[in-house]
């Protein structure tokens, strides 16, 4: 079964703007590999971080919507956990409002 996930994550300050634009296009890709369906990054934009994390005081905040089986995130947040560029990472599992399954439902029938 499908769920709407949120992934949040923060790239190191360090990287320009061309490293930036290129992990996000790896994480999209990734993600679209494994099946994911409906996309969608917002890109909120260099931040001060609350507290210093990995000898880093700024970070560049990404957030990224979508609707994927549960071995996609899996596979996601083992991409970001090895990577060097993501800083920190959080990802929110949303089920599907009852309508819409109806609506998909009867769209396929």
């Amino acid at each position: 079964m499908n769920y709407i996930y949120e992934t949040m994550y923060i790239l190191r300050s360090d990287l320009g703007d061309e490293l930036t634009d290129q992990a996000i296009e790896k994480y999209q890709s990734l993600l679209r590999e494994q099946g994911a369906q409906d996309v969608e990054t917002q890109h909120r934009g260099r931040r001060r971080l609350a507290y210093e994390i990995q000898k880093q005081r700024e970070g560049v905040y990404i957030q990224m919507n979508y609707k994927a089986p549960g071995e996609a995130v899996a596979i996601l947040e083992r991409a970001m956990r090895l990577s060097d560029e993501v800083i920190r990472y959080l990802t929110t599992k949303h089920e599907v409002p009852a309508a819409e399954v109806e609506e998909a439902i009867a769209t396929e029938v």
